[in-house]
């Protein structure tokens, strides 16, 4: 079996980079530029959503969503992710990559464009109609995590295959980004076309109806960059993996990668026998060989995201300490939208977009496990440094060490496992379970997201009940979830210890799947 696939595989792995490399990554990165877009972009918008739809005639402060309803918006598209990975991860190993990556791609696009439409100006009627159609952008973007990166790490080379991996993983920075841009751009636009007051100076005008438009607008561009590659994505041709070693058809695999890559493979005859070994995830033979592997995989991509997905617990602290965001009264609706998108969009360009380059240009030098250690490890010292003396970051004097900490603890979380935790899995794992395990992976980190945006929301109210905000019951404080993130960051650490390195080896010889027949 592993002679007769050989050639295929082994041009693949010592072909010099070329052009249709960077087409890939391109390909399967506008993908990823356009989950962060969609992610990202309600963060910006639910202030917005708050003023417009909840508005309470003489409060001294504009309208907010209420909390299960902020909860219900911003987390059910995490939901839609987690059961989209597990789904088009499974499927991506029964079809085959090429079939179903148009798919998810054309999912986005559709309800992207739903996410901005409603039937009615009734609040219960938006946001249900919100709801829905972000709960199907998240399965479609879901599913673009595991056929992303199985594609890219079966079309690279042994060399570079951590790095081209990374790239297009690294194309969400610039999702972020364009998405802070763009919001920025349209709240301009809006604000110079409908001048409004002040909160406090008018409180119904200072909401303009043409509001509405605004956060529709913003939602609904997320279409775009993923309509534009989906041509493209049906050109691509299968990975010549999945031909060869799932559908057992080596002459295919040479054929198309003789089209699309400047590879000479000689023609192999086609093999119809079915391999010695297979097989399945739930099996004890995988359990032997991988499941140590797919533990380290889960856990350390769950306890990342809880890190990760949690920060915009003092978000908001910071911006307002800073002056990035004023308080909210002293703003008109349009105004509150452009501060907003300013602030994620310098976090973005100072340390979310440099954090994931770092990992693109480092990680077939360092390796991927040192890269993932190196980040918890920051990661955890940095909250810790933030968590014990916070009290004295609270002082409006120290808030530019604050802001430096904080932005510390993103660069390390890109510089690290934020990117280690996506490429690893796909390259580990055998390839007629690659996909789906890369899937399960992804989706114990939304699980991990989901406890750390919504879980530590509450956690982090603070212990005096008369202090949370509306709707919250006493928490935690944030000082104390501070401290639990710390401890997160550093289980972490440990478990990134069940994660074997990758650099310089072929996805065979990581798998075993070349050693097969002989066990």
């Amino acid at each position: 079996m592993a002679k007769e696939q050989l050639e295929v595989l082994n041009a693949l792995d010592t072909a010099k980079t070329q052009w249709y490399h960077f087409t890939a990554i391109i390909i399967a990165g506008m993908g990823f530029f356009t989950d962060a877009y969609d992610l990202f972009c309600i963060s910006l918008v639910t202030k917005l959503l708050g003023r417009i739809y909840y508005h309470v005639d003489g409060a001294a402060k504009p309208g907010t969503l209420p909390p299960n309803v902020s909860a219900a918006v911003n987390g059910v598209a995490f939901c839609g992710t987690l059961s989209g990975q597990i789904f088009f991860g499974w499927l991506g190993d029964k079809m085959g990559r090429k079939k179903v990556y148009g798919m998810t791609l054309m999912i986005m696009v559709i309800c992207s464009i739903g996410s901005g439409l409603s039937f009615s100006h009734d609040p219960k009627a938006v946001i249900a109609t919100l709801c829905f159609f972000r709960f199907w952008l998240g399965f479609g973007i879901g599913g673009d995590y595991p056929l992303s990166a199985t594609i890219m790490s079966e079309y690279a080379n042994k060399k570079t295959r951590g790095a081209f991996i990374a790239a297009v993983f690294a194309m969400q920075g610039f999702g972020i980004l364009a998405g802070g841009l763009f919001a920025m751009f349209a709240a301009f636009i809006f604000e110079a076309k409908f001048k409004a007051p002040a909160y406090e100076v008018d409180p119904i005008g200072s909401t303009v109806p043409q509001a509405d438009y605004l956060w529709r607008i913003i939602l609904i561009v997320g279409a775009f960059p993923a309509a534009l590659t989906y041509y493209w994505r049906l050109k691509m041709p299968e990975t010549a993996r999945y031909t060869a070693l799932v559908a057992n058809n080596v002459s295919q695999a040479a054929a198309d990668m003789s089209k699309v890559m400047q590879v000479d493979i000689e023609s192999e005859p086609a093999r119809v026998q079915q391999p010695t070994v297979s097989f399945g995830l739930f099996s004890k033979e995988f359990l032997r060989r991988h499941g140590l592997h797919l533990l380290g995989t889960t856990s350390t991509w769950f306890l990342l995201d809880i890190a990760f997905y949690s920060q915009n617990l003092f978000q908001k602290d910071i911006f307002s300490a800073i002056g990035w965001i004023p308080n909210a009264k002293t703003m008109n609706a349009i105004g509150e939208v452009y501060k907003i998108a300013r602030a994620q969009t310098l976090i973005a360009l100072c340390s979310t977009v440099p954090g994931y380059w770092f990992t693109v240009a480092f990680i077939d030098r360092m390796g991927r496990f040192k890269i993932q250690l190196m980040g918890f490890f920051f990661m955890t010292v940095f909250m810790f440094a933030l968590a014990i003396p916070y009290d004295y970051w609270s002082d409006k004097d120290h808030v530019i060490g604050f802001v430096i900490l904080y932005a510390l603890t993103f660069f390390f979380a890109n510089f690290g496992p934020n990117a280690t935790t996506f490429v690893v899995p796909a390259e580990i794992f055998p390839a007629r379970l690659r996909s789906t395990c890369h899937g399960v992976s992804a989706a114990a980190g939304k699980l991990g997201a989901i406890v750390g945006a919504f879980g530590f929301l509450y956690l982090a109210q603070p212990q005096d009940k008369t202090k949370a905000e509306a709707g919250f019951p006493a928490g935690i404080g944030v000082k104390n979830s501070l401290i639990v993130l710390g401890v997160v960051n550093l289980l972490g650490m440990l478990f990134t210890f069940f994660v074997p390195e990758s650099k310089g080896k072929s996805l065979e010889e990581m798998s075993g799947e070349g050693n097969e027949e002989s066990n």
